[in-house]
């Protein structure tokens, strides 16, 4: 029975068409498979349909940056030049080395190759470099000098140092050294100004960065176009004249030296336009190399530090009281006593004197007259010419850290105050503000806002911005300043304390002074330490030029007719040769001035 069935069993097996079967099974994989497809290309002409139709602004913009790139231009800092377009201040090529830390294998042993070439510790290198291992860039110097260069691309191409880069950047570079260093002032690494015409000019000359695009082909590779990667920020034309100033720094090196001072200052200027033609300190520093010296060196004295100005503010007094009427021209006053009571003691001359005219009280500086003329004036009145002259006040200077200087209201002064003040003590001035007011007695009666930038220039060749002269205010009248200058030329002449001062062929018309310092430990006046100074303009009748020599703590002399004055001459003499100002007197004939120094 059970045979049965099996033999039944195999014979519908073997009698099954195979054939269609496979075919069965391959129909229903086909089924499967056609399904799978057509579902993939429904996912893709959705998926296609998206990117076209709402993601299509976005995948424009990514395809855009995958051939076109944004490009920041850094502009080149601005070129500085003289009144004659002779460079002051200019840009080079230097190399910055950099490196990559995360490819640094021995990070000691590069450092001890690599600190005596950049100058550094190789302890603080390797720590420098450990401390950003993870990282992909680290400047490790920057602008270095050639020497310095081409010894770091030595050792990187001998020893294949790759992970050690070189890149090109712009140094600010001064080629006249120490020349108008207080003027020009200086950058920081990344040429941004910290001093000087570099610092208030900053935003004019370092330009503004500038995104440009371009294109790239499919290697990479850039499509430029023609666009310049060299921009640059705006050049300023200063007053400044080259010449001048190394006349001027010339003589105040000899006169330091000479009267082994602590400090000096000497400013020429312009009297009629306010033009600063020479601004010299000592001491001084290199703007190539700012680091090497005190902030002392760096310091512009011209603008930032006060003293007593001593018997050069004579001639402030004496304006004042001639434009007020208070006293005449001709006006005796006696002096013979040699001093003068004040209140808290008394206030003595130099030299003792017997009857002195007005004239004669500025032409020898008597103090005793001084103070006689100050009580005709009176407080009030000599504090509203001292304002007017511009004391108390920045002169306005396009320079950077200028100082008011001080000047006490009348309500705050003591019982000798005013005398004091009458002789130069009790106010505290800058040597340009007293320059400013030398030029406004020279003018005619103006006071003018000195300046030292002329010019804003594009590099295009365009002028940006131009500056003129100013006037701020009428200080004297032309009368009061026509005689002024009569009484100032007598203290050049016989009989006056600036006989040193004389220039042959050139009247001077000027004033000494001679200014304790304060001690500071006692706060009285000291008996060693003393301002010498001079200031003064020439020629007298038709002023071309004013110029204040401050010498501080003279050794060997004090008087300002002995320290300063020859200073004085030596740079007004060079000058006028230089410029080719004619002398007014020789042997009633004008003659062009002829000398070789």
């Amino acid at each position: 029975m059970s045979v049965r069935r099996t033999r039944k069993s195999e014979k519908k097996l073997w009698d099954e068409d195979y054939t269609k079967t496979r075919l069965k099974r391959s129909k229903n994989r086909a089924v499967i498979l056609s399904t799978i497809v057509f579902f993939c290309f429904s996912v893709i002409c959705v998926r296609l349909s998206y990117l076209m139709v709402v993601d299509h602004e976005k995948l424009s913009q990514r395809a855009e940056r995958q051939y076109r790139r944004t490009k920041v231009l850094r502009p080149q800092r601005g070129v500085i030049w003289d009144r004659n377009m002779r460079e002051l201040a200019v840009n080079v090529e230097t190399d910055s080395l950099y490196a990559v830390p995360s490819q640094v294998n021995d990070v000691d042993e590069l450092s001890f190759l690599l600190a005596p070439l950049i100058k550094t510790s190789a302890g603080g290198l390797s720590g420098k470099i450990s401390a950003r291992k993870n990282k992909e860039f680290i400047w490790l110097a920057r602008k270095m000098d050639r020497e310095t260069s081409f010894r770091v691309n030595k050792l990187k191409s001998r020893l294949k140092l790759s992970e050690l880069g070189v890149l090109t950047e712009t140094k600010r570079y001064y080629p006249k050294g120490r020349i108008a260093a207080h003027i020009l002032g200086h950058t920081n690494i990344d040429n941004e100004g910290l001093a000087g015409i570099e610092l208030e000019y900053d935003s004019y000359m370092k330009g503004k960065a500038k995104k440009v695009q371009l294109g790239r082909d499919a290697r990479g590779y850039s499509l430029s176009n023609g666009i310049e990667d060299n921009i640059q920020g705006y050049s300023l034309l200063l007053t400044i004249d080259e010449g001048i100033q190394h006349i001027v720094e010339r003589e105040i090196d000899i006169a330091v030296q000479k009267w082994e001072a602590e400090a000096a200052v000497v400013i020429m200027m312009d009297p009629k336009s306010g033009r600063i033609l020479a601004i010299a300190n000592r001491p001084t520093y290199d703007p190539n190399l700012p680091g090497k010296v005190s902030a002392a060196g760096r310091r512009n004295r011209a603008i930032t530090d006060m003293y007593e100005p001593g018997s050069t503010f004579k001639a402030i007094l004496a304006s004042a009281a001639i434009d007020e009427g208070v006293v005449k021209r001709g006006e005796k006053f006696d002096v013979s006593d040699g001093y003068i009571k004040v209140p808290g003691g008394v206030i003595r001359d130099v030299h003792r004197h017997g009857i002195l005219d007005f004239r004669e009280v500025i032409q020898k500086s008597s103090n005793v007259g001084a103070v006689q003329i100050g009580n005709k004036l009176g407080k009030e009145l000599y504090y509203e010419y001292m304002r007017k002259f511009g004391f108390g006040e920045k002169t306005g200077i396009d320079l950077p850290g200028e100082t008011r200087g001080l000047l006490r209201r009348p309500e705050n002064w003591s019982g000798r105050s005013l005398a004091s003040m009458s002789i130069g003590q009790e106010i505290g001035v800058t040597p340009l503000q007293l320059l400013r007011a030398y030029s406004a007695i020279a003018n005619g009666g103006k006071l003018m806002r000195p300046y030292v930038v002329s010019e804003i220039i594009s590099s295009e060749g365009e002028v940006i911005k131009r500056f003129s002269p100013k006037m701020e205010r009428r200080v004297i009248s032309r009368y009061c300043s026509a005689i002024m200058r009569g009484i100032l030329k007598t203290v050049v002449e016989e009989g006056g304390t600036a006989r040193r001062a004389f220039i042959k062929g050139n009247p001077v018309a000027g004033k000494t002074g001679t200014a304790q310092m304060v001690d500071p430990e006692t706060g009285g006046y000291s008996k060693n330490d003393y301002v010498s100074s001079f200031v003064g303009f020439v020629p007298a009748d038709d002023p071309e030029l004013a110029l204040i020599v401050v010498v501080y703590k003279p050794r060997g002399a004090r008087y300002g007719g002995v320290v300063a004055a020859p200073v004085f001459r030596s740079i007004i003499e060079d000058t006028l040769v230089y410029l080719n100002i004619p002398m007014e007197r020789e042997e009633n004939s004008v003659l062009l001035v002829s000398k070789t120094r």
